[in-house]
């Protein structure tokens, strides 16, 4: 075996044991075990139908308020400790849900739930693409790896699911609250040993101001960007649809309460299914998007034609496994074509935009719900999923792969060091010849600065988009000697 080629084997594994503390860290954050007897404990402190409509309401208002604002946050400062903070909000949500007695003291710690899903975010998402792009070169493994994370995370809630339940029933459903704490600690724990990435600091820093109207401009602006988004967005709102007025055919069927949760567990576990199909398949052929497109609407169309229990819960399933591979790839071309300095704060606008589409959809499918039944509110799940299939195609044909480097020779550590110091030099034109033909030659057999150069021009063109510019650096002259950088 060749010296390239064995240090390309080596990089995967490098790859799996960087991402091992942020792996166990998002399976401990879903190995919650109150979330399967919520409900339960809720009615047992005195809540009623029009209070846990105030609850929803109340959480529904703080994740969009929180969302945007943590992602900008994220990419100015640190992506982990963001991921901390949001393990520490879920752990005093857990503790104050657990203490609580009444229903505003729940109602406060649903808030503090929300607060940990706005840091959630897209902070994942990003971390991931990042860690796999400074330990590969390219964003080819993303899927495999995200899809790996979305694993064993929905491993933790069906595990969660089945423990939770079973506690509730040997104790109480107040300890499983209790129970979950450490849990939540260690996941903490886990969360700072990880080695964050630190692509997203690499561009030269802006004020506050400035990166949150780039942020915008660049969600606003960018036509590629934008239908990413909305695509995205749409897919989150499906998905959020399937789960919570999923269970409401199941109800009008009038199927026995004992086949609730099993159900619940299949819907549950499309979310690690679809991580693991993602790795499998090719979604650059269109072939297999071809067929995902079409397996999304062909299942929501079949909610509004059967009335067989069975297939109601098979097209449920198959709806949500296909939305869950979906989102993964819309979460790749999405951070395919945004700088990393900007990739958290618009990847939690998604998130916005899908709670800002969720609130009207829902209002109007529980209307027409009430008014004609759920198997015809099933049309809006099929003209939902059709909008997605059609902006999944429209995303893909937009884009432009970027071509391999020609050569497979392995740089060495310095002249990737020398290049971070020379990359806004040369995107500006203003890189001396001798040092532009060295800088050049690199690029050609390096596909990790390749690709970092891409990542940077993408965040300048941004900047001068936005009317900023960022000044050429002083030590690029002539006279410099490559050999010796200055540090």
């Amino acid at each position: 075996m060749s010296t390239a080629v064995a240090a390309s084997a080596a990089v995967p594994r490098t790859l799996a044991r960087r991402l091992v503390p942020l792996q166990v860290a998002v399976g401990l954050q879903g190995f919650i075990l109150w979330v399967p007897v919520e409900k339960l404990f809720m009615t047992q402190i005195g809540f009623t139908p029009r209070s846990v409509g105030i609850m929803a309401a109340a959480y529904a208002a703080v994740v969009p308020l929180l969302e945007m604002p943590s992602g900008i946050l994220a990419d100015r400062w640190s992506r982990n400790q963001i991921m901390v903070c949001s393990s520490v909000a879920l752990l005093a949500s857990s503790l104050l849900g657990g203490l609580s007695t009444n229903v505003p003291t729940y109602i406060a710690a649903a808030m503090i739930l929300g607060v940990y899903f706005a840091l959630n975010s897209g902070t994942i998402d990003s971390i991931v693409y990042d860690v796999v792009l400074e330990e590969t070169g390219s964003s080819d493994q993303y899927e495999v790896w995200i899809g790996r994370v979305r694993m064993v995370e929905s491993g933790a809630f069906v595990a969660s699911a089945l423990v939770g339940g079973a506690l509730a029933g040997w104790t109480s459903a107040r300890l499983t609250y209790f129970a979950s704490l450490p849990l939540v600690a260690i996941a903490v724990a886990a969360f700072l040993r990880f080695d964050e990435p630190r692509l997203h600091r690499a561009a030269e820093p802006v004020a506050l101001r400035r990166h949150v109207a780039l942020t915008y401009r660049t969600m606003i602006r960018e036509p590629g960007v934008r239908q990413v988004m909305l695509l995205a967005a749409l897919v989150g709102l499906l998905s959020q649809a399937v789960f919570e007025f999923g269970p409401l055919w199941l109800v009008a069927l009038a199927a026995p309460a004992a086949l609730f949760g099993p159900y619940w567990a299949a819907l549950v576990s499309t979310l690690g299914a679809g991580g693991y199909l993602t790795s499998k398949l090719n979604l650059d052929r269109r072939a297999a998007l071809s067929l995902l497109a079409l397996a999304a609407p062909a299942a929501a169309l079949a909610l509004t034609q059967t009335r067989a229990l069975a297939a109601v819960i098979a097209a449920q399933v198959v709806l949500a496994l296909s939305l869950a591979i979906i989102s993964i790839r819309a979460g790749k071309l999405l951070h395919d074509g945004v700088p990393s300095n900007l990739r958290a704060g618009v990847s939690s606008g998604v998130g916005t935009l899908s709670w800002m589409l969720f609130l009207p959809f829902s209002l109007v499918f529980g209307w027409f719900a009430r008014a004609h039944g759920v198997q015809r509110a099933g049309w809006f799940l099929t003209a939902t999923a059709l909008l997605i299939a059609l902006l999944l195609i429209a995303s893909v044909l937009r884009r432009h792969p970027r071509p391999v480097a020609a050569s497979a020779a392995q740089p060495d550590e310095f002249a990737c060091k020398e290049l971070v110091e020379l990359v806004t030099d040369y995107l500006d034109g203003v890189l001396p010849p001798e040092l532009k033909d060295t800088f050049q030659t690199h690029l050609a057999s390096c596909d990790g600065c390749a690709e970092y150069v891409r990542q940077i021009g993408l965040t300048i063109r941004a900047l001068k988009e936005a009317g900023l510019h960022l000044a050429p650096r002083p030590q690029a002259s002539a006279s410099r000697d490559p050999d010796r950088p200055d540090r």
